[in-house]
């Protein structure tokens, strides 16, 4: 089948889905306001017209919005004069720029994948670049890019072998994708293979490492750490789970029991990653009559055996008060979630055996010595009560965890690079 074919059937059934997808989007409003909220812009229409020639950058969600704001925060500084408009899909994303850069960037959400959404939209921000964070590809979006003369560069790129056969399946629509983009700047050399496997050409990958590793702890962190154990009682032992995800918080909650006949004094502090699971997350510790405390509900107490984060945007000063951190979306078949964080405020860190999403950073850590995989979730008991029985092996792991993250530092610069280099091909600017 031919590109433009393929294309053609993809345009049609998402214009027929598209009436399904907005009814999702306002189902989804019933937990998450934001979801109902600017729905505009997910048609191309949008409140911002910035200056023309600016970077456009793609982050879908939290997650990708943190890792790109090392890159975001060192453009600005170099180039103030640039706009630099953000967008994301979903509102908790959404909420993550305006926390980290207010309205020193213009932000919308990314219209729909549809060429007529797309290209009001393109025509509208006018951008000198598009920076696609980690890989969201999307068909029109490119089309519309290459229609527009927009150079595109898929940053801090990672391909897992599931993915990679996902898009194998549809060769007629990832090739051409793949021909459009300007540069892949890639994560880890597997990534890149995978890459250049679906059709890459090899002249267009660049290896960079992960931005991820470029974290940077604020110097207030570990003492706003130290004053939430003084909540607890500092001498107490405290594991977390962080970015949880449905069943996982309940698995930690389930051995808590077996936990604390061993360590009396444990705390479990469970972060969840929606904010339309804080509720459901209480609930669970009540039918378990354990002692919880919210953390918009004010402090916590001696007595407080269970901590739920029901707040955003604090994950590091969380983190700095665990002694043993476990990585969500890795005890269910979710792919896992970026464990430089507690890694960088050298936190001895678990992961289970579900981590594809984060596997070239997970073997890095591993390999040196900075991070343990629970093989199998009924194991985690044995492998989280060792952990806790012995300070010195997790001080051991801490150390070389943040060690490593040192040690990999220097994606961003190297992607800002790859930014610099394709604006000075279409703006002036520079």
């Amino acid at each position: 089948m031919s590109e433009c074919v393929a294309r053609f059937f993809y345009t049609l059934l998402f214009t027929l889905l598209l009436p399904v997808i907005v009814l999702r989007l306002w189902w989804r409003g019933r937990k998450n306001p934001g979801y109902r909220q600017r729905i505009g812009e997910r048609f191309g229409f949008i409140p911002h017209r910035p200056q023309p020639g600016g970077l456009w950058l793609h982050a879908v969600s939290v997650g990708e919005t943190l890792a790109s704001a090392p890159l975001v925060k060192a453009f600005q500084q170099k180039h103030p004069n640039i706009p630099l408009i953000i967008t994301t899909t979903t509102p908790t994303g959404s909420e993550q720029v305006r926390r980290l850069f207010g309205q020193q960037v213009y932000h919308m959400y990314l219209p729909y994948d549809l060429p007529w959404f797309m290209n009001r939209f393109i025509r509208s921000i006018r951008p000198g670049l598009l920076l696609v964070m980690e890989t969201e590809l999307w068909p029109n979006l490119l089309a519309c890019c290459e229609e527009q003369k927009v150079p595109v560069v898929l940053g801090n790129a990672r391909l897992s072998e599931k993915s990679a056969a996902g898009y194998e399946k549809f060769a007629a629509l990832t090739q051409p994708m793949l021909q459009r983009l300007s540069r892949v700047a890639a994560q880890h050399r597997n990534d890149g293979e995978r890459f250049l496997a679906l059709g890459l050409e090899e002249s267009r990958l660049e290896i960079t490492g992960s931005v991820k590793f470029d974290v940077s702890v604020p110097a207030d962190c570990t003492q706003k750490g130290v004053e939430l154990r003084n909540e607890w009682g500092n001498e107490r032992r405290v594991l977390a789970l962080a970015s949880s995800h449905p069943e996982e918080d309940e698995q930690l909650l389930n051995l808590y029991p077996a936990l604390q006949q061993q360590f009396p004094d444990l705390v479990l502090l469970l972060i969840p990653r929606h904010p339309e699971r804080f509720d459901p997350v209480v609930n669970a510790v009540h039918s378990r009559q354990l002692k919880v405390q919210r953390r918009s509900k004010g402090p916590a107490t001696s007595d407080t055996q269970v901590y739920v984060a029901d707040t955003m945007g604090e994950m590091l000063q969380l983190l700095a008060a665990a002694d043993l951190v476990v990585m969500g979306g890795s005890l269910i078949p979710h792919g896992g979630h970026n464990p430089i964080e507690p890694a960088a405020l050298g936190k001895a860190t678990l992961t289970g055996p579900h981590y594809t999403n984060f596997a070239a950073i997970v073997d890095t850590l591993k390999e040196e010595g900075g991070m343990d995989i629970i093989p199998a979730v009924s194991q985690s008991k044995a492998v989280i009560s060792r952990y806790l029985a012995d300070s010195g092996l997790r001080d051991a792991m801490g150390a070389q965890a943040r060690a490593t993250v040192e040690a990999n530092k220097g994606a961003v610069a190297r992607l800002l690079a790859t930014c610099e280099e394709f604006l000075r091909l279409v703006v002036s600017l520079l």
